[in-house]
């Protein structure tokens, strides 16, 4: 019970959080300084949760592994301009094959 009422009192904070914005602003606009700077926050967070999660050792550290083979397989179908589930696929197959070659190494 105690699992469940963390996850329901995390979950109303959560939406406490996201609705003080738009109700302490009402219907002002955001300097477009601000607003310049908020919309790079999605991309900049994302971007250090994946570095983190790729490079990341579990004992603390830098590690280099077969994650990482799949990230540079997506930055490769980025930088080619493919679909977003394309540059998944690939990139999950990409990780599936080096796991593969390291294994039967």
């Amino acid at each position: 019970m105690t699992t469940w009422l963390t996850i329901a009192l995390v979950g109303a904070t959560t939406m406490i959080i996201k609705a003080a914005g738009p109700v302490a602003l009402g219907r002002r606009e955001l300097p477009a300084r601000y607003t310049s700077v908020v919309e790079l926050m999605g991309p900049a967070l994302l971007s250090a949760l994946v570095v983190t999660a790729v490079f990341a050792a579990p004992e603390g550290g830098v590690t280099l592994d077969e994650r990482a083979v799949g990230l540079a397989v997506a930055v490769g179908a980025v930088l080619l301009r493919a679909p977003l589930l394309v540059v998944v696929v690939v990139a999950a197959a990409g990780t599936a094959l080096a796991r593969l070659w390291a294994g039967a190494a």
